[in-house]
């Protein structure tokens, strides 16, 4: 059965660095499309940076410079490096793994960020 689990959140203070990891298990592979997504309270869904099989990555503009996605394709895990973190990062963070345009897609049940003095 197929599983994402994310970790690494928590309370950290403005200017601070977090790692969010996902681990995948399952048939979840390296061929996936794996993405990372926040969910502030009152606010949708948003993309935070996606990353290919290949290793090509992507970013929302406002974490670009700032965070990072990487993935250990022998370990099936997704990372997430985010560094000087603003109040406005405050959200749940959500894992995801895409594969056929969409068609196949499982979501993780999310960490908590929050971002506060």
């Amino acid at each position: 059965q197929e599983h994402l689990v994310e970790s690494g959140g928590g309370l950290v203070q403005p200017g601070g660095s977090l790692r969010l990891s996902c681990a995948a298990s399952g048939s979840i592979s390296s061929r996936y499309i794996m993405g990372w997504y926040r969910q502030a309270p009152g606010k949708q869904r948003e993309l935070v940076a996606g990353i290919a099989s290949g290793g090509t990555t992507n970013y929302a503009d406002p974490v670009k410079g700032r965070f990072t996605i990487s993935r250990d394709n022998p370990q099936n895990t997704v990372y997430l490096q985010m560094n000087s973190l603003k109040p406005e990062d405050t959200a749940v963070y959500y894992c995801k793994a895409t594969r056929f345009g969409g068609m196949i897609e499982y979501w993780g049940q999310g960490t908590q960020v929050t971002v506060s003095s």
